[in-house]
């Protein structure tokens, strides 16, 4: 099938893609990589009357580390998380998530803003900006404002932005001092969509005993999720293959997943089970 028919405006700013948004009405799209949106137009599952193209939109492509923290800009490709350096210790999870996403042309392609305002219930990068706890910065006309990570998501391919907003960039607070993190999945063949995933962040006292964790799952309910009694299993123990177990076990337990022609819920629950161990256990071994 083939799209059906709709405005196409490039824009040379950030304000005047918002203009542009906020004359058009609700039924206007931005695109970027469009590696989600070109197959929704193609299936006719999307119908704007307007596509907003803000690939070559100034000062979106960055990504910045601080001693606040890191920013990643909207526009900013999976494959540019997947290959920077700087992306170790506590942000390692987004540069393992990113290598994870589809195949090397749609990482090419593929932005982060685009996956995070898609809301896939079963993509990489929303999961991992759950467990560090990122906040997402919107704009439209009527100005800015920050979202967190945990209450962006409202459903499959459902956030909480208004049909103006954009998404402009992500920001992930500093961690405490020796966090580290991991993420895993698993996916029946590379590239396809995961049946269940994991981002996992620890940070650890000089005892060894773990002062703050975060672990966040996807692919197992409509939105990325915390699974905070796994957390809690964590925070003020030791991390060792008893703690790890028991930490998995929570993070299974505590989760609805529910079942369809790829996976079963049980299924589903196992997976979870599994991956949070295997992520802990790197990060024990790592410590």
């Amino acid at each position: 099938m083939k799209p059906p028919p709709f405005a196409y405006r490039r824009p040379a700013s950030v304000q005047e893609a918002l203009t542009l948004a906020a004359q058009a009405g609700e039924d206007a799209k931005f695109i970027a990589g469009g590696q989600s949106l070109m197959p929704l137009l193609a299936l006719r599952m999307s119908r704007p009357s307007h596509l907003i193209d803000i690939n070559r939109l100034p000062g979106l492509d960055e990504l910045r580390q601080s001693g606040a923290g890191l920013r990643v800009g909207a526009l900013v490709r999976h494959a540019t998380l997947e290959r920077d350096a700087r992306l170790t210790g506590p942000w390692r999870a987004l540069r393992e998530a990113a290598a994870l996403i589809g195949h090397h042309p749609i990482r090419l392609r593929g932005t982060f803003g685009g996956s995070a305002a898609h809301a896939d219930p079963s993509a990489e990068l929303p999961v991992v900006a759950v467990a560090m706890d990122a906040t997402f910065v919107v704009r439209s006309t009527s100005g800015e404002r920050e979202i967190l990570a945990c209450d962006f998501f409202a459903g499959p391919l459902m956030t909480v932005l208004d049909p103006a907003e954009l998404l402009v960039e992500a920001r992930f607070p500093a961690p405490p001092p020796r966090t580290r993190s991991a993420f895993e999945e698993f996916a029946p063949r590379a590239g396809d969509f995961a049946f269940a995933s994991t981002a996992v962040t620890l940070s650890t006292r000089d005892d060894g005993t773990v002062q703050q964790a975060r672990i966040a799952l996807g692919g197992v309910d409509a939105v990325p999720v915390r699974a905070y009694e796994a957390e809690q299993a964590l925070e003020g123990e030791p991390l060792t293959d008893a703690t790890v177990r028991e930490a998995a076990g929570r993070a299974a337990a505590g989760c609805t997943p529910s079942g369809d022609a790829h996976a079963s819920a049980t299924y589903r629950r196992q997976l979870i089970a599994t991956l949070v161990e295997r992520a802990l256990s790197r990060l024990k071994e790592e410590r």
